[in-house]
């Protein structure tokens, strides 16, 4: 009954155009208005409550609050218990973000960002270590979700670094990149276009694009 409630709460919060700070009716009203009790219109807001989507103010009394999507995400997000299906499809959700950032990249990229590309790269060049180079595959990556200037995608992409420890455990704790470099991402960068851009990414990621086509879900 509350999930079904939760349902009708949505509909009515959209029907009645209610934004974030607006206050809710109270409980009865509710239940009034959906025909339920009162009991479960409260189990209804609780559950809201947990992901964000209201909020207990004082005075006020419930309100409609601006939902910390990523935030919700982060709660659940515990690989040691994922399956390895979801970690999958995981990993496959941030080879298409990785895909699909070149536009933004290209319209916030200064050369601030690309000196600490390059100094990035350079560092990896030079060192052999394994555990080293993976510290610094992330580090590249990241610095390229934060250029995209998307707070979102920033925290998506933090959010999704566990993930990254079950692709090192795929390569067998190596990493594996395409005929594409790091380095040759940057050059891509200061002089290339986007299009050019989104292929050497293709390139750099091949190997693991590879990979999807042997995983069988």
């Amino acid at each position: 009954m509350a999930e079904r409630v939760e349902i009708s709460l949505r509909e009515y919060f959209a029907q009645k155009s209610f934004k974030p700070g607006d206050p809710l009716p109270t409980e009865l009203e509710l239940a009034a208005a959906l025909g339920v009790s009162r009991n479960v219109v409260r189990e209804a807001l609780s559950r809201f409550k947990m992901l964000g989507i209201v909020e207990a103010k004082k005075k006020s009394g419930m309100v409609i609050s601006n939902p910390d999507i990523v935030g919700t995400f982060e709660k659940v997000m515990t690989p040691e218990i994922m399956d390895e299906t979801t970690l999958q499809d995981l990993f496959e959700l941030r080879l298409a973000l990785e895909m699909g950032i070149a536009d933004l990249l290209y319209i916030h990229k200064t050369e601030k960002d690309l000196d600490e590309l390059e100094e990035i790269a350079a560092r990896e060049m030079k060192e052999k270590d394994n555990n080293f180079r993976i510290s610094n595959e992330i580090a590249f990556h990241s610095k390229l979700y934060e250029m995209t200037g998307n707070n979102t995608l920033k925290r998506f992409q933090s959010l999704l670094l566990p993930v990254f420890g079950y692709v090192i455990k795929l390569e067998k704790k190596k990493v594996i990149s395409g005929k594409v470099t790091h380095q040759d991402l940057v050059k891509i960068l200061r002089k290339g276009t986007v299009e050019d851009f989104k292929e050497g990414m293709l390139s750099h990621l091949q190997p693991h694009f590879d990979r999807v086509k042997t995983f069988k879900k």
